[in-house]
């Protein structure tokens, strides 16, 4: 007798949201059962890796590790993102406006915005452009964005409480996709989406980032987060989480201090590219199987190996 696994019955789903336009645009979400579990439900769309590009030279930011596969174009953010698309096979490419961080270089938000515009016309694939975290600049820059990118729908990142009517104002303006951000909280997730919807913002132009942990700093909490966002959405029908999520990997796991010492500082951890490689795709992986849709990953490796995982999980 053939071995029946128990299967349950759902009564939501997770709702899908398109980012990009043309033949590359991404569709993820969809599913009707745990990310996976294509033996309850369907799965129509798999989960998506997008490549982690900066608007400027990362400098020491960056171990040496990350930097190597990118040293030829780390001053260029659009010919960066064009390799990840033509090189690395981007599906996505995420671009960090780390230029604008008022604590940093604190760029005009007229230049910042000047460069993802190249950056967006330079690739065929969809783009997310992710802030800083500054309520007041990233209110400015992205503005600027989705006006300059109008009908590109772009994903813009991170909307917070606190300047989710600007720019999810102009997200409904220019058409582009929000990127509803709280910290590790569902209620706080829920009530987000509810203040989005509120203002006007279609349910199919929201992606949810429930904030990111990296693997042996906070990632059981965001992972815990995630899944009841999950649970909620599929089996309590709960169509205030029922967007996908997004994870913003590569920008957390290359800051940990295991990921960025070197063989003579920890020569108990082994090889340094090897190590900081496998934190980042160990983080990526427990995330798909927490409900994670788009993966922001910085190393081609791990882009390698997470691909590889999708492909075989949905096979």
């Amino acid at each position: 007798m053939a071995f029946e696994p128990t299967k349950q019955k759902y009564t939501g789903a997770i709702r899908e949201v398109t980012i990009g336009t043309g033949d590359k645009a991404v569709t993820v979400g969809g599913r009707s059962c745990f990310p996976f579990y294509t033996f309850e439900g369907e799965m129509p769309h798999p989960p998506r890796i997008a490549m982690e590009v900066w608007d400027k030279d990362p400098g020491d930011d960056w171990p040496e590790t990350a930097k190597e596969p990118f040293k030829d174009v780390l001053g260029d953010p659009v010919a960066w993102a064009k390799k990840c698309v033509d090189e690395y096979g981007a599906e996505i490419v995420a671009l960090q406006t780390r230029s604008a961080d008022p604590n940093a270089d604190d760029k005009p938000a007229e230049e910042v915005a000047a460069v993802v515009k190249k950056v967006v016309d330079a690739v065929d694939v969809p783009v997310i452009v992710w802030g800083v975290a500054s309520h007041e600049k990233d209110t400015e820059v992205m503005r600027l964005v989705a006006e300059q990118c109008s009908g590109k729908n772009l994903a813009l990142a991170p909307v917070e409480e606190g300047d989710h009517k600007q720019i999810g104002a102009a997200c409904m303006g220019y058409d582009h996709v929000v990127v509803a951000s709280t910290p590790i909280d569902v209620n706080l997730a829920k009530q987000l989406n509810v203040l989005l919807g509120n203002l006007g913002v279609k349910e199919d132009k929201i992606l949810i980032d429930p904030t990111t942990g990296a693997l042996g700093y906070g990632m059981e909490y965001s992972y815990s987060v995630m899944e009841r966002i999950t649970q909620a959405a599929l089996t309590q029908g709960d169509d205030k989480l029922a967007n996908p999520m997004v994870n913003n990997i590569g920008i957390e796991v290359w800051k940990t201090k295991e990921a960025g010492q070197t063989a003579e500082e920890a020569p108990e951890l082994g090889d340094p590219k090897t190590r900081a490689v496998l934190m980042e795709a160990i983080t990526a992986i427990c995330f798909l199987l927490a409900g994670s849709d788009i993966l922001i990953l910085r190393h081609p490796d791990s882009v390698k190996l997470v691909k590889s995982y999708i492909e075989k999980m949905m096979a």
